[in-house]
């Protein structure tokens, strides 16, 4: 594989201009079919054989007029809403907006049979029922002219739902700042603005060329709109880290003297090799999210992988285009100031370090693992959920809707339970509903039952329970499982109308369905995951102990990012230092998506400095000056590309989203703790502890692995085999 990689980059050192008008062709094409045949994403989700979307599926099929796919319009004024110019203003308002694009029907709040009138007058709850859960931005600006005059009449309006998340104020730019954030660091660790430039370019090219067919893969199938953010940090993050090893490793090449086609060359067969083979660990642990059994969730997974795929394409052939490109100049523009000399140095305080920890490795381990399992403690008390409005930032919208409505209604009125009662012969009688709504009305825990509703062939009924408590409660949850287990069961006979069934359904049952599948199936998720990566480091390191310390090493700095996740957004530590208000349960798909990401980055770094490490051994045979001599010839590097990944992430934490501040949160902690406690103190420590029998393998198993070189060491072409420039910079015979 490095001697395939070598060929690679050793072609596109000596024609750049052939290998960038293919990207070009490529980046292009992608960008104008993206255009043409591209779709939007979407937040539809379904949890299969869940009870949840059977109900809703039955509601869907046989009742369109009662589906989920509603928001509300909240009005409010101290003055009183029954009478005088408010009232005529909102009455013209519902007639407006029942004529708007996709709207189905709106609810009338002065209808007598059904008024949402509160009880003191003064707010008033507008329900408008959309034929599509793809409510955007043309939708908010309808319901916007069309309640205009209301707003001109002093009454206040406030968005709650869909409605409220599509308007379109303008939050900070996340991936601006981590752009900014990513120059800064390049600048300082190169020291030059052309070598900055390309890792840049590289991973701009790659993600602009990743998001487009992200966006043609949604004309095709339903992609979910977390899948495009999770695809933009990936992208910045792993676009510039890949980059960044592959370009350290070219300017050590010329600091030795080779030209550039075989410094572009080597440098793709032994940091690229690294990079191949990190970048596959993180598609595989990204792309095993299909253990999930949640098709969203799955189809995430697929997209996010997609784009590290494209990233790391760019960084083994774009980037060593542009590196050919720049040639010798690669190091001018030079900024002031600034220290790069590149390769190892016996001085450098990385150097000094590794070898302080080589000689101490019992104690300062010891120290370093006691910080991650404190910091994991508070896992132990995670309780998932998904945030509600509730949690967003004051002056928003949807948190100012949210509040008027418990205020005005009670918090359960924001997670209404939707009791679907379903027969397949039809013939569902008053008697046997009202029996239900009079069991369901007596459940401690339960507010208001709305009065039943009938289809067209009464086959399929719909009841509408208010709970005292809002839709992230635990006492919600618990009020749904004693429904689901203990009322319903006895509430109705359905005997005499065939085959059917009394299930509970809503956006809080989807949610907390969801959140018990992903627990299910996490433990397999672990499994595999780990299990994948064990086997590919061990084909890649030929050892066994190097694959088992990773994978132990990174569940503990996962663990922590975790526990740091729990302390900050559901004990509230901090919480408010990043705009998070209130306490927040942890979203389900948390979990599950950060350990993807989080292990397959961590064994980025790990395949980046382990391979070092055993270059230098394989050349020296001394166990303790390789960890000192790799640690210290790319502390530099991982250190870079970790502030790069930590800007990345922490610059999503100033989204409006709570949801994404906890993503961006999460993500930024673990790599922290992931390049200082463990590659920096845990992995040497270990390292030295392990000595020679750090790359044992047994020797039956040796003999059935293939023979993967990431030093390249014997895998050069020779000369007569791979072309060589005449030009004066490019006239080296390989040797």
């Amino acid at each position: 594989m490095s001697r395939f990689l070598f060929v690679i980059g050793h072609f596109a050192g000596r024609h750049p201009w052939r290998v960038l008008a293919v990207w070009g062709i490529f980046a292009t094409s992608v960008v104008l079919l993206n255009g043409a045949y591209g779709g939007a994403s979407t937040e539809e989700f379904s949890i299969p054989g869940a009870e949840s979307q059977r109900a809703a599926d039955a509601l869907e099929d046989r009742f369109p007029q009662q589906t989920l796919y509603t928001s509300s319009i909240v009005f409010h004024s101290p003055d009183g809403l029954e009478r005088g110019p408010a009232k005529t203003a909102i009455t013209r308002a519902v007639s407006r907006l029942t004529a708007g694009a996709h709207v189905v029907g709106v609810g009338d709040p002065y209808d007598r049979e059904a008024s949402t009138l509160s009880r003191d007058g003064t707010t008033a709850l507008v329900t408008v029922g959309y034929d599509s859960q793809e409510i955007g931005v043309e939708e908010f600006e309808d319901a916007e002219a069309a309640v205009q005059e209301v707003s001109d009449a002093g009454v206040q309006v406030e968005y709650d739902g869909a409605l409220g998340y599509a308007n379109p104020a303008a939050e900070p730019s996340s991936e601006m700042i981590a752009i900014a954030a990513a120059v800064v660091v390049l600048l300082i660790a190169f020291g030059s603005v052309v070598a900055t430039s390309l890792p840049i370019v590289a991973a701009l090219t790659a993600i602009l060329t990743g998001s487009s067919i992200i966006g043609i893969l949604s004309g095709l199938i339903a992609v979910p709109k977390v899948a495009t953010v999770v695809g933009l940090m990936l992208g910045l993050g792993v676009g510039i880290d890949y980059a960044l090893f592959v370009l350290s490793r070219h300017r050590q090449n010329l600091d030795q003297g080779m030209s550039v086609p075989e410094a572009t060359g080597r440098a793709n067969a032994t940091a690229g090799l690294s990079v191949l083979f990190a970048g596959v660990t993180v598609v595989v642990a990204i792309a095993g999210m299909q253990i999930s059994g949640i098709p969203m969730l799955a189809v995430m997974g697929w997209a996010s992988a997609l784009m590290v795929a494209v990233t790391m394409l760019a960084a083994l052939t774009l980037l060593p285009a542009l590196l050919g490109l720049a040639g010798r100049r690669l190091n001018s523009l030079r900024i002031p100031f600034t220290r790069s000399k590149p390769g190892y140095d016996p001085s450098s305080r990385a150097a000094r370090w590794a070898a302080f920890v080589v000689r101490r490795p019992v104690g300062i381990g010891i120290a370093a693992v006691l910080v991650l399992l404190t910091l994991t403690a508070p896992v132990l008390s995670m309780r998932l959920g998904f945030a509600d409005a509730g949690n967003d930032a004051p002056a928003t919208t949807t948190r100012k809707a949210y509040d008027l409505i418990s205020e005005a209604y009670g918090r359960g009125v924001n997670g209404t339970l939707q009791i679907v009662v379903s027969a397949t012969d039809g013939g569902l009688s008053g008697p046997q509903l009202a029996r239900l709504q009079d069991a369901l009305a007596r459940v401690p825990g339960v507010a208001t039952v709305a009065a039943p509703v009938l289809n067209e062939d009464s086959s399929l009924a719909l009841l509408n329970v208010t709970p005292t408590t809002g839709p992230q409660d635990e006492k919600t949850s618990q009020l749904l499982q004693h429904l689901r287990d203990d009322v319903l069961p006895g509430a109705v006979d359905l005997g005499d109308v065939g085959d059917g069934e009394a299930m509970i359904t809503g956006t809080t049952a989807l949610q907390v369905d969801l959140s018990r599948q992903l627990g299910h199936r996490m433990a397999w998720f672990l499994g595999i995951v780990i299990g994948l990566s064990f086997l590919l480091l061990m084909l890649v390191f030929k050892s066994v102990l190097i694959p088992l310390k990773a994978a132990v090493f990174n569940l503990l700095s996962v663990g922590a990012s975790y526990g740091a996740v729990v302390a900050v957004f559901q004990w509230g530590w901090g919480a408010s230092l990043i705009g998070v208000h209130e306490s927040v349960p942890i979203m389900p798909l948390a979990p599950m998506l950060m350990f993807a990401i989080l292990f397959g980055l961590s064994m980025d770094y790990e395949v980046f400095l382990i391979s070092r490490i055993r270059e230098q051994y394989r050349a020296t045979g001394d166990a303790r000056g390789a960890i000192v001599e790799g640690v210290g010839s790319t502390a530099r590097v991982i250190t870079s590309a970790a502030l790069i990944m930590i800007a990345v992430f922490g610059a999503f934490i100033l989204a409006n989203d709570t949801t994404t501040k906890l993503f961006g949160l999460g993500l930024a902690l673990a790599v922290v703790l992931d390049v200082t406690l463990v590659r920096m103190i845990l992995v040497p420590a270990a390292m030295s502890l392990l000595g020679d029998r750090a790359w044992w393998l047994p020797g039956w198993l040796q003999r059935h692995l293939p023979n993967i070189d990431l030093d390249g060491g014997t895998t050069w072409p020779s000369g007569d085999e791979v072309s060589v420039s005449s030009d004066t910079d490019r006239d080296r015979q390989l040797v």
